[in-house]
């Protein structure tokens, strides 16, 4: 099995799945993705790792927990691991994978989606993609 066809196998179990794949938070790359929606291009899947990385890494949110370390007293900056976003159409599951710091794995379903089935499907796939992520 590979990194592609675990994400084959999660956009197919999840019940109004759109889409699937994991974003190397340093570069914004793609390392894998699978979907069903014809209109996920090249160009769009590229611009949403951009985005992720931005989300996840962004000067401005970097900023922001660097001023947030100094009001502490403490040197070390945090980093966001975990975010779900809701858009007019769609919900957006994203998390960063265990021991694997700069690795994002993105699902992306319909509203139809049970927010519970979405994160768990998330959860009991992270161990299998992390396995295939630098």
């Amino acid at each position: 099995m590979s990194l592609n066809d675990t994400l084959k196998t999660i956009v197919s179990d999840v019940d109004g799945a759109l889409g699937a794949g994991v974003v190397d938070l340093n570069s914004g790359m793609l390392l894998g993705a699978q979907h069903n929606v014809p209109y996920f291009t090249q160009s769009y899947l590229d611009a949403v790792g951009a985005a992720a990385v931005d989300l996840f890494r962004g000067r401005n949110i970097t900023t922001v927990y660097k001023m947030l370390g100094a009001q502490k007293g403490d040197d070390s900056v945090g980093t966001i691991s975990e975010v779900q976003m809701t858009s007019d159409n769609t919900f957006h599951f994203m998390t960063v994978l265990p021991g694997k710091p700069d690795a994002l794995l993105v699902l992306i379903t319909g509203k139809k989606t049970n927010l519970g089935m979405g994160w768990a499907a998330v959860r009991n796939a992270m161990p299998t993609v992390a396995s295939f992520c630098p």
